[in-house]
C-alpha cells in the first residue's frame, strides 16, 4: 500500500437540500451497495456513490481569481492530492473504507454560478466518481492509500 495523502474535509447533502456548496459534515458513513448514509444521492447509482475531488481543482480556480468555498465542486471527499493522477479502476483505502474510481465527473454548467469560466478551468480535475467496495467511516485527516491487488474479505463457511 502506498500512502497518498489525507482527507481535507467531507461533505454531504441530505434529501431536500439543493445547490452548492455541499454542506461540510464531521464524517461520512459509506455503506456498501447503497452509498453515503443520509446523502440525497444514496441508493441511486452504485457507480456514482461517492465523488472525490483534489485541492488542486480549488488551487486552479484560485490562480484564475475565483475564490471558492470548499464543497463548491459537489464533492463528498476532498483530498490533499490530485486524484486525477490515477485511473478508472484504481482502488483507494480511505480511513476504514475502500473505494474504486469508476468514472470522471462530467462538467456541469451549474458551476458557472460561481464564475462563467469555472467549468472550463476545472474541466480536467473537477472530480471522480467512485463505488464503495468496503463500507465504513471517513473523516477529516483520514489517511488515503493506493491499494494494489485488493481482494474482498473472504467469508468462511462454518
Amino acid at each position: 500500500m502506498k500512502d497518498l495523502g489525507k482527507v481535507i474535509a467531507t461533505f454531504s447533502a441530505k434529501k431536500g437540500q439543493s445547490g452548492l456548496p455541499r454542506p461540510k459534515v464531521d464524517n461520512l458513513n459509506l455503506i456498501y451497495g447503497f452509498g453515503i448514509e443520509n446523502d440525497k444521492f444514496a441508493g441511486t447509482d452504485e457507480n456514482k456513490a461517492v465523488m472525490i475531488v483534489g485541492k488542486y481543482a480549488y488551487d486552479l480556480a484560485k490562480e484564475e481569481g475565483i475564490k471558492l468555498e470548499l464543497g463548491s465542486l459537489g464533492e463528498n471527499i476532498l483530498f490533499d492530492f490530485n486524484p486525477h493522477d490515477f485511473h478508472i479502476g484504481d482502488i483507494f483505502q480511505v480511513g476504514q473504507t475502500v473505494i474504486q474510481i469508476t468514472e470522471a465527473c462530467t462538467i456541469c454548467n451549474h458551476l458557472a454560478v460561481f464564475d462563467d469560466d469555472l467549468p472550463i478551468i476545472v474541466q480536467d480535475c473537477r472530480g471522480l466518481y467512485c463505488r464503495i467496495l468496503e463500507g465504513g467511516e471517513i473523516k477529516e485527516n483520514s489517511s488515503v492509500k493506493l491499494l494494489k491487488n485488493w481482494q474482498p474479505e473472504k467469508v468462511v463457511a462454518s
